[in-house]
């Protein structure tokens, strides 16, 4: 991958002349994809790579001139504020692998966060394989006595032990193991380890951590390798935040605290977003002289994806530097980085790169592409991926409806997903439901939606919130409140705790309605009880309509709830805060400092409102005569 290169790549000059600037050392593949990113660069170009490479650098910092950037050793984020405000800021984020559970404590930021739960729509199709994918990497069950306990638990198979776990899942798990052993039952340390595995394949951590906890406390389970202590950190970070697995971190034995430990607790910071930790964490790796590993590295580029994309560059020059061959999860990135910019050509020349290398597109890269392409309007090229996707057919390859059914939605392929659905409609799997759910509602077709819904509920004893949401995001994106409210009473019917995506699908449904008052308070009660952190794009959805109306006051109540609740301020706060002064026609008094102590700075867009509210302000003869 590395060894193709360029002698020169075209940059985009801000405010300085309309000449290009060039990057005048080879530079690979890979890297000049991100150097080339179509939003060009809107930073002054001698401080992008501020604090992040040992390399000499060129970068231009007039139409004339180049400039040596000078070598530096460590990553740290001090542009992160102002890069992340820009008007692409992405808020959604499709590569959140290490998800942190519903009831778990939200980290409030430190200050150095961007911090948004980042979910996309793709996350009910991709969420559970990019789940398994960076779990194997993170190898929490490392050692080779466990390898055919990881083959058992991808190929499907039940340990009677997980079963009577989810036979009474209103019962903590030291209860159930309590009765399982007064029953006569063997409990094994192999059983526990696989057990674990298959929980945490089912994303239930909670009852994960509680096996761990009742097998360390029986002498069933000894901790004697880092991959115990790696497993029950991740299982901590996931259950209880990252701040309680810091601490944790500190008990481990510092024979056992090694780079799988360290890299454990690096994705579970970059799961929250939490920049400050997540780049002090790795330069503590690299302190420390653990070897700088692909799965660290791909680490910061799902961070710099979701907060300042510029900086993807650095990390894959690093790579370079310390000869690390990207992984496919790597390229996985990359393609999507270039896909949500629009840059096809990009896309299609990273794809080459990784055949190039040997590597073949998953079928996650494949939908990818797929979805890419239709969001493109590239019918004809998504539907050829689509159609590789389905391979000799759908139904042989059942495992990969939930990826292509919402794809073909989207292109409006109403055939092609009614041809999907009845392969599956007779005894569909919950995915697969919550796909065709997805599905139906694109394309408008709610009667079919609200039979696939219902064809789940027959099959899922217990349903979770997670299944009433993907109808409920189908009511609240046709405006359907009355059928909305009547399946959020079932959904509080069956037991259901509202989690962060129900809640931004209830502010949503209830905002689109022009009910923005109730959605207010419903957003307020969540914030009192403090289970877990609303997404950032329900406070933003609130914050719009309030500033939609010219509604001042509660559109600043909305910013410092945002703030309250950790989401460092960005630049698409403050412009829909400032329309709001705009739609009042009221003058924005102090509002360049405010930015200023954010560590942000105007884009074209905000300049343009800045100007707009300075036309409000009175004059001291205009305050005499009033």
């Amino acid at each position: 991958m590395w060894a193709f290169r360029r002698a020169s790549i075209r940059l985009r000059n801000r405010g300085l002349s309309s000449a290009t600037a060039r990057i005048c050392c080879g530079k690979s593949e890979i890297e000049r994809f991100c150097l080339d990113y179509n939003s060009g660069f809107n930073d002054p170009q001698e401080k992008l790579f501020d604090g992040l490479l040992s390399s000499t650098r060129f970068y231009n910092t007039s139409s004339s001139s180049l400039k040596l950037h000078r070598e530096v050793r460590t990553f740290s984020s001090s542009l992160g504020a102002k890069s992340s405000g820009g008007e692409d800021d992405d808020l959604e984020d499709g590569f959140s692998e290490l998800e942190t559970p519903p009831s778990a404590p939200q980290e409030a930021n430190d200050g150095d966060e961007i911090g948004d739960d980042l979910i996309s729509k793709s996350d009910l199709s991709e969420d559970d394989s990019v789940a398994d994918n960076i779990n194997d990497e993170l190898e929490v069950f490392g050692s080779e006595s466990d390898a055919g306990e990881k083959k058992s638990t991808k190929s499907g198979g039940t340990s009677a032990m997980t079963e009577a776990i989810l036979a009474a899942p209103a019962l903590s798990v030291s209860t159930v193991m309590d009765k399982w052993v007064q029953e006569g039952n063997e409990v094994t340390e192999e059983a526990v380890i696989l057990t674990i595995l298959q929980l945490r394949k089912r994303r239930l951590f909670i009852k994960a951590l509680q096996l761990s906890e009742w097998a360390e406390s029986t002498k069933q389970l000894e901790f004697v390798n880092e991959s115990n202590y790696a497993s029950r950190l991740d299982l901590i970070a996931k259950v209880r935040g990252v701040h309680r697995a810091e601490e944790y971190l500190k008990q481990i034995p510092e024979s056992l605290k090694g780079e799988l430990v360290y890299r454990t607790l690096l994705a579970n910071f970059v799961s929250v977003t939490n920049v400050k930790k997540s780049e002090e964490l790795f330069n503590k790796m690299k302190d420390l002289k653990f070897p700088i590993t692909c799965f660290s590295c791909n680490q910061l580029l799902l961070l710099y994806k979701r907060i300042d994309k510029k900086k993807i560059a650095d990390v894959l020059l690093l790579m370079e530097k310390e000869s690390i061959k990207p992984s496919l999860f790597t390229y996985q990135i990359l393609i999507e980085v270039k896909g949500q910019s629009n840059d096809i050509t990009g896309m299609e020349k990273v794809v080459e790169t990784m055949k190039a290398e040997g590597l073949k597109p998953n079928t996650h890269i494949q939908a990818s592409l797929a979805r890419n392409y239709a969001t493109a309007g590239l019918k004809d090229k998504a539907e050829a991926v689509l159609k590789e996707l389905e391979g000799d057919g759908i139904v042989k390859n059942r495992w990969v409806f939930q990826l292509v059914l919402p794809i073909y939605a989207s292109l409006g392929r109403e055939d092609e997903v009614a041809r999907i659905w009845k392969v599956c409609e007779s005894e569909p799997r919950s995915n697969e439901c919550i796909a065709a759910i997805e599905a139906w509602g694109q394309l408008k077709r709610i009667e079919k939606a609200e039979a696939a819904f219902n064809k789940m509920l027959k099959k899922i004893t217990n349903p979770s919130s997670k299944h009433f949401c993907s109808l409920l995001k189908v009511y609240a994106n046709h405006n359907m409140l009355a059928k909305g409210k009547d399946l959020v009473k079932r959904m509080a019917e069956s037991g259901c705790n509202v989690e962060p995506l129900t809640l931004d699908a209830i502010v949503k449904l209830y905002v689109g309605a022009g009910e923005v008052e109730k959605a207010d308070s419903i957003l307020e009660k969540a914030v009192k009880q403090k289970r877990a952190r609303p997404l950032f794009r329900s406070y933003l959805a609130l914050m719009d309509k309030y500033a939609h109306r010219g509604d001042i006051h509660n559109a600043e109540k909305i910013f410092l709830m945002m703030r309250r609740a950790g989401y460092k301020s960005r630049l698409q706060q403050y412009q829909s805060l400032l329309q709001a002064y705009i739609n009042a026609k009221a003058p924005a008094y102090g509002f360049s400092d405010r930015l200023k102590a954010d560590n942000l700075f105007p884009n074209k867009v905000l300049a343009s409102q800045l100007a707009r509210v300075d036309a409000f302000r009175k004059s001291a003869a205009s305050e005499l005569l009033d």
